[in-house]
């Protein structure tokens, strides 16, 4: 065992080998399964059909739908998404305050409502003299705001995968995020894995590791 002399003594370079070892060792990837595969390709096959659909189904709202509708309930449309917007913005001052990892989602959601407020402010107010004011406020307000969220959430979300990999051994520049695969999504897991909570194992007197997921591979490998 290492004591945190002999650490220290390490250079960067072994220290790096050392923690891709540890790293490995902790991995507990479960083998490749027909059934994870197999929902992986049900949830691709949908995808895929409902963006065949949606775009079916856009082509035919653009060749059909009036130019001009009257409507109602805009009242309580617009008060509506301005209170989820509000929301959003309530809950990612609070994540920032907190420094939590859940920033990273509430910034992209909040960007998302900001684009959408941007489109149909612009969009619903063509034609009419409010239109010159709902495009002076996209383009000053909402979508620089917007850029400003996606901006941060997609830092954040690359200096945690740059402190994952430095403490899995991994050195060099960090990729693209298009690159980088998903943590514990693994060729033939489940995306009910994938979803659910990692078991924690513990530490006994002897040093050992012990949990629910370390007791059932142990007695799997037993005679």
């Amino acid at each position: 065992m290492f004591d945190e002399q002999e650490l220290r003594a390490m250079s960067a370079q072994d220290r790096l080998s050392l923690m891709r070892v540890l790293a490995s060792l902790d991995r507990r990837d479960q083998p490749a399964s027909p059934s994870g595969a197999r929902r992986r390709a049900i949830v691709l096959a949908v995808i895929v059909i409902c963006c065949i659909c949606l775009a079916a189904w856009i082509g035919l709202l653009a060749a059909t739908l009036p130019r001009y509708y009257r409507t109602g309930g805009w009242r309580g449309a617009w008060v509506g998404f301005d209170l989820a917007e509000l929301a959003a913005f309530a809950v990612t001052g609070w994540a920032l305050w907190r420094r939590r990892q859940i920033l990273i989602i509430c910034l992209v959601v909040l960007a998302t409502l900001l684009c959408c407020d941007a489109w149909f402010d612009v969009v619903l107010d063509a034609h009419t003299s409010g239109f010159w004011l709902s495009l002076l406020s996209a383009i000053v307000i909402e979508l620089p705001l917007a850029a400003v969220a996606i901006l941060g959430a997609r830092r954040l979300l690359r200096t945690t995968m740059a402190v994952t990999r430095r403490y899995q051994g991994e050195a060099g520049p960090l990729p693209p995020l298009r690159e980088i695969p998903l943590i514990g999504a693994g060729p033939g897991r489940s995306l009910r894995d994938l979803l659910a909570a990692p078991p924690m194992p513990l530490m006994t007197e002897s040093g050992e590791a012990t949990g629910p997921g370390l007791d059932s591979a142990s007695q799997q490998g037993a005679p």
